[in-house]
């Protein structure tokens, strides 16, 4: 979220304190395409949030997949992430909330396997 804001506050608002534009995002999607999904994006991640402070709703209540097809996809993004901070740091601030994300995608996969585990 911190990102979003930041981006929004250099985009439009102009803040001089915090740096241009170009080092907030890599230019691969549009910004007018890219706002607008990383807000989607934040309001998934508050739904889950949500449901596993409550410890209920459709993101907590275990699920196979969540804990499988959700633990490789964030392998593969986190390890895709951090080849790309080895072989172009271009555009550090991206790359470091991207890890961030997928740590998030980790931490509630690991959270399904853990709780689908037969020894539990």
């Amino acid at each position: 979220m911190l990102r979003v804001v930041g981006q929004v506050l250099v985009a439009f608002f102009d803040v001089s304190f915090l740096p241009p534009m170009e080092a907030w995002y890599s230019g691969l999607m549009p910004y007018p395409y890219l706002l607008p999904s990383q807000i989607v994006l934040i309001a998934l991640m508050a739904k889950i949030c949500v449901d596993f402070t409550r410890e209920r709703g459709y993101f907590y209540e275990p699920k196979r997949w969540l804990g499988g097809e959700l633990l490789w996809f964030g392998g593969i993004y986190l390890a895709a992430m951090i080849a790309r901070a080895v072989f172009l740091w271009d555009h550090p601030i991206p790359i470091v909330f991207h890890w961030v994300l997928a740590a998030f995608v980790l931490t509630v996969a690991l959270s399904h396997r853990r709780r689908l585990s037969p020894s539990r």
